[in-house]
């Protein structure tokens, strides 16, 4: 195994205990005995727990980002408001649906979940409100410029979030089409 693999396969271990356990179970001993390895690997990898811990929020902060940034809302006077409002949301599910382990991580941190964790979330959902800010600004009605695009963006925001929350709580239950279905219908509430 290379050793970008390795590092790989520790921090899916890593993730699959947080997902598990929480973070109050993860400790080199514990990763190493899920990979079956000793722990000096473990050590050598990441130095030691607080290592491995900021590799991990680091790793799957960075990968949440890069989702979300696919499925970032473009300004709204480029097309039919609604239309780019539900491509977004669709992206969006579609990246909580592929890795929900990620998400689960950025969007309910566990219990015991490290300062620098909340720090990395607080940091992406501060970029993702501004740019959904810029994004709201001409308005969810063709020539009707948002009357407070920052307001707009936090509850655009928040259902986005909670629509996510939904696909990882049950997904049988609240699959992302369900949701898409449910998000068309409130914006055209929003136009009535």
């Amino acid at each position: 195994m290379s050793e970008k693999e390795r590092r790989d396969q520790l921090l899916d271990v890593t993730a699959a205990i947080v997902r598990d356990e929480g973070f109050q179970a993860v400790s080199i001993q514990s990763v190493a005995r899920a990979a079956g390895i000793s722990r000096p690997i473990v050590y050598g990898h990441f130095g030691d727990l607080a290592g491995l811990l900021e590799a991990l929020v680091k790793r799957e902060t960075g990968r949440a980002l890069a989702q979300i940034r696919e499925s970032t809302l473009d300004d709204l006077s480029e097309g039919d408001p609604n239309e780019l409002m539900m491509a977004s949301l669709g992206a969006y599910l579609g990246a909580v649906e592929q890795m929900p382990d990620t998400w689960a991580l950025v969007l309910t941190p566990p219990e015991g979940a490290p300062e620098l964790l909340r720090a990395s979330i607080h940091r992406g959902k501060a970029e993702i409100l501004e740019q959904l800010t810029r994004a709201v600004r001409p308005g969810l009605r063709r020539g009707e410029p948002a009357s407070d695009p920052e307001l707009t963006a936090r509850i655009l925001s928040a259902m986005a979030d909670e629509y996510a929350r939904l696909v990882l709580s049950d997904p049988e239950r609240f699959p992302p089409d369900r949701l898409l279905g449910h998000a068309r219908w409130f914006l055209g509430q929003l136009e009535s």
